[in-house]
């Protein structure tokens, strides 16, 4: 790696680092479910059945879709950690290698890494209310302080992210047009 983008990589290291960390937890919970996903399945249920009669009124059938539900949110939880965090990174190396503004470049791998730790996470935990709660709706909705900062995040650090792109690639400074 050439000086200046090492440069510009180390300016965005806290994003650098929680986009990592993203990563690692996408696949880490692949390694979970490998490794347990009996004894994960078994804990959602348990959790249903723990509230069948009070949250479900007894209708054992609602309980098991909401847990089937549940396990769909886990699956989600990894597959976003390992994705967005990936993007994440590769959205950071285009604006080191375009020569971004430093401090811009800062903002949006932050904003990026926030949200590749937080998505991801938000969609975990809303799995692992979801049983005892009665419904995915209500375990999203008690989540919604981490969904929407970090979704947002990623929205507007990929927006900010492709307009310092642009800017950085279409600048005619140090052309010799």
């Amino acid at each position: 790696m050439d000086s200046s983008i090492t440069a510009a990589v180390r300016a965005m290291r806290a994003g650098v680092l929680l986009a990592m960390l993203g990563v690692l937890f996408g696949f880490s919970m692949g390694g979970l479910f490998g490794a347990f996903e009996d004894r994960l399945k078994g804990s959602l249920a348990a959790d249903a059945d723990a509230v069948l009669a009070t949250t479900y009124g007894g209708d054992s059938a609602k309980a098991q879709a909401v847990v089937d539900k549940s396990w769909a949110y886990f699956k989600r939880a990894h597959m976003h950690g390992g994705g967005i965090g990936a993007a994440a990174l590769a959205v950071m190396l285009i604006l080191a290698a375009a020569g971004a503004h430093r401090r811009l470049s800062a903002a949006v791998a932050l904003a990026l890494g926030i949200g590749s730790i937080g998505y991801p996470v938000f969609w975990l935990l809303a799995g692992i209310r979801a049983p005892g709660m009665g419904g995915t709706g209500a375990a999203k909705e008690s989540l919604e302080w981490l969904a929407v900062p970090s979704s947002g995040a990623l929205l507007v650090g990929l927006v900010l992210a492709i307009a310092a792109t642009a800017a950085a690639l279409f600048s005619r400074t140090g052309t010799r047009d």
